[in-house]
């Protein structure tokens, strides 16, 4: 039995006028791939080949739909989520390619891709240390020792971070300013090791994804726990860069009241604490 298809123009949902096709699946408008020696990846961009998106649930769970063809993976699966939520996002994302699909716009639909085909074979228990070895490199855990305002920085952004995640599982996370890294205790691996194994393997997908891009595992778990929104997240992980951009805004701003003649510490004051 198929459900009702919500559209998605215009990032609302709205229910389409026309019943999508019936049960049986057409040609993949996805790339497939023929043998395994073919790279795992669609193409960067393609022509927009459909008009409209909507989402069905079948047996196995939701599925895309693009008019009246269903959304396969790059191995040729039936594209399928758990839930109608993640379903909508997809289907979000091809909604809103315009003349051109421009696939590395699409993060949820890569990361189901994944998820689907599992294209280098890993199991749960090797996606669970994958996630954990961020410790190693984890951004907040690393230190510099000048200059004092970005120490400082550091210490008053993120020290109540890791703060929180020591309370919060009971663990002992360490920073350090020694390019060699923290020394993280073998109890605080033991200890997430098996708070990640409460996650299925789509969890666990989006977590590594997560902290690969944070290049922390701690701001991670504080996405996870509500701890942070994912603006603050992102802001922390890039404090140091943020920091020397905004000095390097402030040199050339230095630079442009020069070049207009203008001597005014008291303006440069202003504009600093600002």
């Amino acid at each position: 039995m198929w459900r009702s298809c919500h559209r998605l123009r215009d990032g609302g949902r709205r229910l389409l006028n026309r019943p999508v096709g019936g049960p049986s699946a057409s040609k993949s408008p996805g790339p497939t791939i023929p043998s395994p020696a073919r790279a795992y990846a669609p193409p960067t961009e393609r022509k927009r080949f459909y008009q409209n998106v909507s989402i069905t649930q079948g047996e196995g769970g939701f599925e895309i739909n693009l008019d009246h063809r269903k959304l396969k993976t790059p191995q040729a699966k039936l594209f399928t989520v758990p839930s109608e939520a993640l379903a909508i996002a997809v289907a979000t994302e091809w909604d809103s390619q315009q003349d051109t699909i421009k696939y590395y716009t699409m993060h949820l639909t890569t990361l189901c891709n994944t998820s689907l085909d599992n294209p280098t074979q890993r199991n749960k228990d090797q996606l669970i240390r994958a996630a954990v070895k961020f410790l190693d490199t984890d951004t907040i855990c690393y230190r510099v020792e000048e200059p004092e305002t970005l120490v400082e920085l550091q210490r008053n952004e993120w020290d109540p971070i890791i703060e929180w995640a020591e309370k919060r599982y009971g663990v002992e996370i360490n920073s350090s300013t020694s390019i060699m890294g923290p020394s993280i205790p073998a109890k605080t691996r033991e200890v997430l090791v098996s708070h990640l194994a409460s996650y299925n393997t789509w969890a666990l997908q989006g977590i590594e994804f997560v902290a690969a891009q944070l290049k922390s595992i701690v701001l991670t778990l504080g996405l996870i726990d509500l701890r942070l929104t994912v603006e603050q997240a992102v802001l922390l992980s890039r404090l140091e860069e943020e920091y020397q951009d905004f000095h390097v805004s402030l040199k050339n701003f230095s630079n442009l009241l020069g070049w207009l003649g203008i001597d005014s510490p008291c303006l440069l004051n202003v504009y600093t604490r600002n």
